[in-house]
C-alpha cells in the first residue's frame, strides 16, 4: 500500500512558522548559560505554590504565541488536548479545494503530524444536524440494520407505492451528490429479508445505472447483507413483481462483475372464459405480463472485512471498472445514479463516495477537496465515513492516484510502450527505473511484530533468512498434526493472483528439518501444483531434494508420504506427479474416526534458470511452465501453486506478477505490470528485489503476446 496519506494544502505557514522558530531559538543561544544561571536561582527564591499559580494564569495567553508547528507536535505526542478552536489548529484544514500537484504536500504533513486527521474528522462530524423523522417511526423501525445510519428526512429516497411492488415509501436509503453532479449516488444498508423487495423496488424506480456493493454476505460468522441476486445462472428469483436472473459473472481477485437481467412483470386480470384456473380452487388466476426488462451491472468488491481498509491499488481497480460501466450508460435512457451500499450503509460506502467524488473532481478541475467533501457526505447521510482511519485511507487512495496515474494500457500497444521505457529522460531514468523506484517507495514495511510467529523460538530455525518471514495475517498456518515438537509455522506467504485471491503460496527451498512442513501446507491447503524455479547441485547439504526422484516411495516427517506416480521431460522442464498419503497420529483425530484421503499434486521444475543467473536462459521455457501449470491446474479445479525458490523471494514475484498480468491480456486485452508488482510484493516486500526482474517482466508478457496470445484465443473461440 501507499504511503500513509494526508492533506496538502496544508498550509507552508505550519512549516514556515516552524522555520522562524527555530531560527529565534539559535540567535538566544549567547545567553543560554546566563539564563539558565537565573531560571536556577529564582526555584530556590520563590515560593513553588506562586510560581505554579503564576504559570497557569498565563497559560492561555502563552499558547497562542507558539507557532503552528509546535502547536501540532505537541497535540501530536499528547502534551496538548485536542480543543482545534482553542489552539487555532483549524488554520491547517484546507478551506478550498487543493490542486493535485500540491497534494502530495498535503498528504507529508499529515504523515507527520497524524493528529490532523483527527482534526479534520471530529470538525466535520459536528454537521450532522437534520431531522430524521421518517427513519425513527415505529412502523419503519424494522427497516433499519441499525439506528446510527440512516436517511434524514430531507434526501431520503421516497417510494412510490402505487407504481413499484413496494409496501410503504420508506427505504434506508439517501440521495447523494458529488462534486459535479447532483444525485449522482444513492446509498443505502445492505439489503434484509424485510427490505430486499423494496431495495428491487428503488433501484427499478430510480433507473439505476449499476450496483456498487462493497460488503461479504458473511463475514466474522455474521450476516452482513442478504444475498439479492440468485445463487446460480439458471435459477431466476422474484422478488414482488421483478424477476432477477444472472446472466453472467467475472471473478476477479478482490471483486465479482455480475450481469443481471431485471424484468418487471404485470399482472393482468384473465377474459371471461379463459382456461387460466388455480388447481384445486376454482377462481380464475391472474396472468403476467412482461412489461420491461433491463440489463444491469453488479460491481461487487468481496475482499473489504468490516473494520478495516482494503489495498488502494485494488479499490482504485475496482472504481475504474464501474466508471467504465457508467460512461457507457450515460449513451442509454438508463442513466440513473450509482446505488452505494454496505452492510449498513456508512463507513465504506463513504469511503467509495469520497474517492470516486475527488477522482472526478481531479479529472474535471485537476483538484481535491477530501475535507470539503467529507462535510458534504455528512450533511447528507449519518455515519459516512465512520472512522479516523477510513478517512486517512481516502487520502492515501488518492495520492497514490496522484502519484502513480493510469499504468494500464492496452495490449495492442505494448512493443510501443516498452520501446519508450527504455528511453532515458531529462533525469537520466529510463520509465522502467522511473516505475520501478516508485514501487520501492510504496512497498510496506513490516515489524518484527507483524511478524511474530517467524522471530518465536521454536520457529527461528524454521527461516533461512531472518529478514526474510511473512506477516501472519498472510501466512499459511499448517493444520496437520505431527507431533507435539512441531508448530503451524511455515515460512511461507499468500499472494493474489489476477482472478483469485490467495491463488499462490511464495515459499523457499526446504531445510532438512522442515521438509515435512512444506509437505504438510501442499496437503492442508489442497495445492494443485508446486513450481520449483531453481535446480541446486546435486548432493547439496544447503538444499537437500523434498521430493523422491525416484519411482520409489519416501517419507518426509512422522506423517507424510510421497508416492511416485509419472514423471515426465521436457525441454528445460521436468515434471513429476505424486501421490501425498497421510498418516493420522493425533490422538482425538483417531478417536473421532478422521480420515485423511491421499491427494494428487504435480511438481514442475524449470531447470534453464541456474542459481548464479538473475534471469532464466529461455524466456520461452518459462512462458510454457505457466501454460502448463494452468492446463493442469484446470483439471484439478483451479488449487493454489506453491512456487518455491531457493530463498523464497528472488523468481517468485517474477513467475507470480507475469502470470497475473497473462491473465489481464486474455482476459481484457490490457497490461499493467506495475500494479500486478505492486500486488505481488503486499506481504513480502523482498520479491522483484531488483530492477533486472522487473524489467524481465515486461519481457515475458511480450513474449506471451507475440508467440502464444493468437493461439490461446483461436483454442478458446473453437471452444
Amino acid at each position: 500500500m501507499s504511503a500513509s496519506g494526508g492533506h496538502s494544502g496544508g498550509h507552508s505557514g505550519g512549516h514556515s512558522g516552524g522555520g522562524r522558530s527555530s531560527r529565534a531559538a539559535g540567535s538566544s543561544g549567547a545567553g543560554g548559560s546566563s539564563r539558565r544561571a537565573r531560571s536556577a536561582s529564582s526555584r530556590y527564591s520563590e515560593k513553588p505554590k506562586k510560581k505554579k499559580a503564576i504559570a497557569t494564569k498565563h497559560a492561555g495567553t502563552s499558547l497562542v504565541s507558539i507557532p503552528n508547528a509546535i502547536k501540532l507536535s505537541m497535540l501530536n505526542s499528547g502534551l496538548l488536548s485536542l480543543s482545534s478552536e482553542e489552539h487555532g489548529i483549524l488554520s491547517t484544514v484546507p478551506s478550498d479545494p487543493v490542486p493535485v500537484a500540491r497534494f502530495q504536500k498535503l498528504c507529508d504533513q499529515r504523515r507527520k503530524f497524524a493528529v490532523l486527521f483527527r482534526v479534520e474528522f471530529q470538525t466535520a462530524a459536528k454537521v450532522e444536524v437534520h431531522s430524521c423523522r421518517h427513519a425513527n417511526k415505529a412502523v419503519n423501525r424494522e427497516k433499519n440494520q441499525t439506528l446510527k445510519c440512516v436517511p434524514y428526512d430531507y434526501n431520503r429516497v421516497v417510494l412510490d407505492p402505487s407504481k413499484t411492488c413496494a409496501t410503504s415509501d420508506y427505504i434506508n436509503a439517501s440521495h447523494i451528490d458529488s462534486m459535479l453532479k447532483p444525485n449522482a449516488y444513492i446509498v443505502t444498508q445492505g439489503p434484509t429479508e424485510h427490505t430486499v423487495v423494496d431495495f428491487w423496488c428503488m433501484v427499478w424506480q430510480e433507473r439505476a445505472s449499476c450496483i456498487v456493493m462493497l460488503t461479504k454476505t458473511f463475514d466474522f460468522i455474521k450476516v452482513m447483507c442478504l444475498q439479492y441476486w440468485p445463487p446460480a445462472p439458471d435459477h431466476p428469483e422474484r422478488y414482488g413483481d421483478l424477476e432477477v436472473s444472472v446472466l453472467r459473472e467475472e471473478e476477479l481477485a478482490n471483486f465479482h462483475i455480475r450481469t443481471l437481467r431485471v424484468v418487471r412483470y404485470n399482472r393482468v386480470q384473465p377474459a371471461a372464459g379463459e382456461n387460466t384456473l388455480d388447481q384445486g380452487q376454482g377462481v380464475a388466476a391472474p396472468a403476467e405480463e412482461i412489461v420491461e426488462e433491463r440489463t444491469l451491472l453488479q460491481f461487487h468488491y468481496t475482499e473489504w472485512p468490516s473494520h478495516t481498509c482494503p489495498f488502494s491499488n485494488s479499490i482504485l481497480e475496482f472504481r475504474r471498472r464501474v466508471r467504465m460501466v457508467v460512461a457507457a450508460q450515460r449513451q442509454t435512457d438508463q442513466h440513473g445514479p450509482c446505488v452505494v451500499h454496505c452492510s449498513d450503509g456508512a463507513g465504506r460506502s463513504g469511503v467509495y463516495l469520497a474517492i470516486d467524488a475527488n477522482l472526478e473532481l481531479a479529472e474535471e478541475e485537476d483538484c481535491f477537496d477530501v475535507f470539503g467533501y467529507l462535510k458534504k457526505l455528512r450533511q447528507s447521510r449519518k455515519g459516512m465515513i465512520d472512522n479516523v482511519d477510513q478517512y486517512k485511507f481516502v487520502y492515501d487512495t488518492l495520492e497514490e492516484h496522484a502519484i502513480c496515474g493510469p499504468s494500464w494500457f492496452p495490449v495492442k500497444e505494448l512493443s510501443q510502450r516498452l520501446r519508450a521505457k527504455g528511453q532515458r529522460g531529462p533525469n537520466k531514468l529510463s520509465e522502467y527505473q522511473r516505475e520501478y523506484q516508485l514501487i520501492c517507495k510504496q512497498t510496506p514495511r513490516f515489524t518484527i511484530g507483524d511478524c511474530a510467529g517467524g522471530h518465536r523460538g521454536d520457529n527461528r530455525e524454521k527461516n533461512r533468512d531472518v529478514l526474510v518471514v511473512p506477516p501472519d495475517n498472510s501466512r499459511p498456518y499448517l493444520t496437520s498434526f505431527q507431533g507435539n515438537n512441531f508448530t503451524d509455522y511455515i515460512n511461507a506467504v499468500f499472494v493474489d493472483g489476477y482472478t483469485k485471491p490467495r491463488e499462490y503460496i511464495i515459499t523457499e527451498w526446504p531445510l532438512k528439518h522442515t521438509q515435512g512442513d512444506l509437505w504438510s501446507m501442499v496437503y492442508d491447503y489442497e495445492a494443485a501444483a508446486v513450481v520449483v524455479l531453481c535446480v541446486p547441485p546435486k548432493n547439496s547439504q544447503s538444499y537437500p531434494p523434498f521430493w523422491p526422484e525416484g519411482r520409489h516411495s519416501k517419507k518426509y516427517g512422522p506423517v507424510f508420504t510421497i508416492d511416485h506416480i509419472s514423471h515426465n521431460e521436457y525441454s528445460n522442464i521436468r515434471t513429476w506427479v505424486f501421490r501425498i498419503n497421510k498418516k493420522i497420529v493425533s490422538l482425538t483425530e483417531l478417536m473421532a474416526g478422521v480420515k485423511a484421503p491421499p491427494r494428487r499434486v504435480q511438481l514442475f521444475q524449470l531447470t534453464c534458470w541456474p542459481m548464479d543467473h538473475k534471469v532464466p536462459t529461455s524466456t520461452n521455457s518459462l512462458v510454457e511452465l505457466m501454460n502448463m501449470v494452468e492446463r493442469w491446474r484446470q483439471r484439478c479445479d483451479y488449487g493454489p501453486v506453491v512456487v518455491v525458490s531457493q530463498d523464497g523471494h528472488s523468481r517468485c514475484g517474477v513467475y507470480c506478477a507475469a502470470n497475473a498480468c497473462i491473465e489481464q491480456v486474455i482476459q481484457h486485452g490490457e497490461v499493467d505490470v506495475l500494479q500486478a508488482v505492486r500486488t505481488v510484493r503486499r506481504h513480502r516486500p523482498q520479491l522483484m528485489g531488483s530492477m533486472t526482474e522487473y524489467k524481465y517482466c515486461y519481457d515475458l508478457v511480450l513474449h506471451y503476446v507475440l508467440h502464444y496470445l493468437n493461439k490461446e484465443v483461436e483454442a478458446a473461440s473453437k471452444k
